[in-house]
């Protein structure tokens, strides 16, 4: 099976030849990948930053929507043809930058009809990222005042996202760029983060100090916590919390699968509830290109790729 990974550790990403997908065991499904999520944690996967259970030579990738094709003996409710989207770690067999994928029937999330192959790839890891944050961590609840530092980045937008869906006065630090997209997710206020006084201006917004901060930005969690009140609560999505002070609640949240849970995201997807954006899309033999693109920035909107390898070009590809 061709693929789209490395060779060893810190590799560049290249077109590699990877066994096809072994016999399922029976907790499993086989899947044909119509798109696969390309991120900024796929550099760390690529770098040996972070374990997803397989080591190289392997496909790179953590997230992906496709359709069934084969099922294991003790699969669940899950059958070929159905369409599904899945953050399918630890990955069992190779990740997400190939043609076909097996994934835990755990993982698994139904996907709806309403929504694209492109958004339904995009959206398994940063929505599980807010809702893990938000709802698990810090307990948002409504009329609380909550800060996303980051708010910029696709994590940061759903981030936004969810938290004025739960209820929150959100204010949203980003670059000016993002603000009026930011605002039509639902943020209340959005601060320019270029602003030395950013700090003090979202205190002010929030009397004194926002009831919990959400940290999106790598480095950016010691300043954050500086907005939150005494006693209110700060969770980080980098692997860089701040120091214990004015007994604030702090935790680092390193997102994990959930089937039922993203599920219920992507209904909320599906209803208009929730949204992610695509920036562009690229064939799985340009997934370097696509990854660059993905760390280099895309205000906000998702970079997936196709499993096709000739005959497309960036943001051409029809899924």
């Amino acid at each position: 099976m061709r693929a789209a990974g490395i060779r060893a550790a810190s590799d560049p990403v290249e077109l590699i030849d990877v066994a096809d997908p072994r016999a399922l065991a029976a907790d499993e499904v086989l899947i044909d990948v119509r798109a696969a999520s390309v991120a900024n944690w796929d550099a760390l996967v690529r770098d040996g930053e972070w374990d997803v259970g397989i080591s190289p030579p392997m496909a790179l990738g953590t997230a992906a929507a496709g359709v069934i094709v084969a099922v294991g003996a003790d699969a669940g409710r899950w059958a070929e043809g159905d369409d599904v989207l899945t953050h399918p770690l630890p990955l069992r067999d190779q990740g997400t930058w190939a043609p076909q994928l097996i994934a835990p029937a755990a993982t698994l999330a139904r996907k709806p009809p309403a929504v694209p192959w492109d958004k339904a790839a995009a959206f398994p890891v940063p929505a599980l990222t807010a809702e893990q944050v938000l709802g698990e961590t810090l307990g948002i609840g409504a009329g609380e005042t909550l800060l996303v530092n980051g708010a910029g980045g696709v994590s940061g937008s759903l981030l936004v996202n969810l938290g004025a869906l739960l209820g929150a006065e959100v204010t949203a630090l980003a670059s000016p760029s993002n603000h009026e997209r930011l605002q039509s997710l639902g943020a209340a206020h959005v601060l320019d983060y270029h602003d030395p006084e950013w700090v003090d201006r979202a205190r002010e917004l929030a009397g004194l100090g926002v009831d919990a901060a959400a940290n999106a930005a790598p480095g950016g969690a010691a300043a954050a916590i500086g907005a939150v009140r005494d006693g209110g609560r700060l969770a980080t999505i980098t692997s860089d919390p701040p120091d214990a002070q004015r007994g604030i609640a702090i935790a680092t949240v390193y997102v994990r699968p959930d089937g039922p849970q993203l599920e219920r995201l992507a209904q909320q997807l599906a209803d208009g509830r929730l949204n992610i954006e695509v920036g562009c899309m690229f064939p799985l033999d340009q997934a370097a290109s696509a990854l660059e693109t993905a760390l280099t920035g895309t205000s906000g909107r998702a970079v997936v790729i196709a499993p096709v390898t000739t005959g497309a070009t960036a943001s051409t590809i029809t899924i």
